[in-house]
């Protein structure tokens, strides 16, 4: 039993480094000390618990953590700081060696943080707490930690899968989380009732390979899908991101015929040419790649659809770079995130012997970048003046400026206030002036 009462009046401050999975957990986390009487800190204010969640994708997200915090450390002097996520599963010993660091919990434990904290936080009380570290091995990774939250968002995000069964030669995230798990149908769905009770009108499913979906009885995505489709009061469903090896045309013809799940996909390629994905030993080839955006074109011909792309991986000379350009320039998509590879100890993907330099990295970035760019514009610049269901969502924080996103996942900007968290049919206008969405005014 959590003895409740030491944490009344306490505040919290939070910091979620990564993934949308990652944000999900943060929130949860904080709904539930909210529970037990912990407010979240307000500006200015200093905290007596700090929450770090962290990521561990790149060697740039393991500097940001350890940046993010000393930094928390600092900004809230005396805090019990609590760090947990992918980087304190791989390196926890030295998270526990920054000064200001009392607690650090692994991808296992992370599913009873309250408990952990309960429990340091009475040592703490009591005079007897000292920096403490609990992980266990990638093999005893079983828990899973459900999490539905917005935090103070507008759509709410759906943890419907952890870990991971494919072990890429350049990628810790299955150390760090695990092999694949996933929760029962029955519990998502009870998850996603208690979001419309509390008004939510979307849900973003999330997980680290959602395509791994399965249940006991053998079922998989698709019926997940068909299931939360059925929800009452939740009027929009996207899915984070999907292997594409995984994503199956039936859940494509589904979703094109659904009555809540987006024209919306995020598909990681990493790379365009078939040598480096094979190096990478990914899970398809880019035939698989370009049929499945075929297939969802033709389904869904004003469908979002969002790619992962790896500049520099190890093995990826100028010619499969240039492979990689022009397999991407020629694909029907709208938008590409780019990343550099980065080297993570104890991958498979070391032992390559072709090494990228950090210069030509960046500027294969920026060609995909332009790419990107060109390809995003072009999309938006093709639904101008169309009329389009809009999710408003609150403004950035000391702009008097609206955002939201049409059902394509477009976004757009309201000059003005108006209430968020609603459903509005707008005529789509000209770019904004950073040409990253499109105006609008309400009818």
């Amino acid at each position: 039993m959590i003895d409740t009462s030491a944490f009344q009046g306490k505040t919290a401050a939070y910091f979620t480094l990564g993934c949308k999975l990652n944000f999900s957990e943060t929130s949860t986390f904080g709904q539930l000390l909210q529970e037990m009487g912990v407010r979240t800190v307000a500006e200015g204010e200093y905290a007596d618990i700090c929450l770090i969640n962290t990521c561990s994708v790149t060697e740039v997200a393991d500097h940001k953590c350890r940046q993010a915090i000393r930094r928390m450390v600092r900004e809230h002097p005396g805090a019990f700081v609590v760090v947990t996520g992918c980087y304190a599963q791989l390196a926890p010993d030295a998270i526990a060696g920054i000064e200001g660091v009392d607690l650090v919990l692994g991808a296992n434990e992370k599913a009873d943080l309250i408990q952990h904290l309960s429990r340091a936080w009475s040592e703490e009380l009591a005079g007897k707490h000292t920096t403490c570290s609990i992980t266990g091995t990638t093999a005893e990774i079983r828990s899973f930690a459900p999490s539905c939250a917005r935090g103070n968002r507008t759509r709410y995000f759906l943890k419907v899968q952890d870990g991971c069964d494919y072990f890429c030669t350049y990628c810790t995230i299955p150390f760090a989380r695990g092999r694949s798990r996933n929760p029962s149908i029955e519990s998502l769905v009870e998850q996603a009732e208690t979001a419309a009770r509390q008004g939510g009108k979307e849900i973003v499913l999330t997980g680290v390979n959602i395509g791994e979906f399965s249940t006991a009885e053998g079922l998989g995505l698709l019926e997940l899908v068909k299931t939360l489709d059925c929800v009452e009061g939740i009027q929009r469903f996207r899915i984070s991101s999907i292997e594409p090896d995984l994503l199956d045309d039936e859940l494509i013809a589904y979703c094109a015929e659904s009555r809540a799940f987006m024209p919306h996909f995020h598909i990681p390629l990493q790379s365009g040419s078939d040598a480096v994905l094979r190096l990478m030993e990914r899970h398809y080839d880019t035939k698989l790649f370009a049929e499945k955006v075929d297939t969802i074109r033709r389904y869904m011909p004003d469908a979002f659809i969002g790619v992962d792309v790896m500049v520099g991986a190890r093995g990826e000379t100028p010619e499969y770079f240039d492979e990689t350009y022009r397999f991407l320039d020629s694909l029907d998509i709208t938008q590409l995130h780019v990343f550099p590879y980065s080297e993570r100890p104890g991958t498979r993907a070391l032992r390559i012997p072709y090494i990228v330099s950090d210069h030509d990295k960046r500027l294969r970035s920026k060609r995909l970048l332009e790419l990107s760019d060109r390809k995003t514009r072009a999309f938006y610049a093709k639904h101008i003046g169309t009329t389009a269901e809009v999710l408003l969502e609150k403004g950035t924080h000391g702009k008097a400026v609206m955002h939201g996103f049409t059902r394509n996942y477009i976004r757009v900007e309201l000059r003005g206030q108006a209430p968020d968290n609603h459903l509005v049919h707008v005529v789509l206008g000209d770019f904004t002036h950073n040409k990253t969405a499109l105006k609008i005014t309400l009818p």
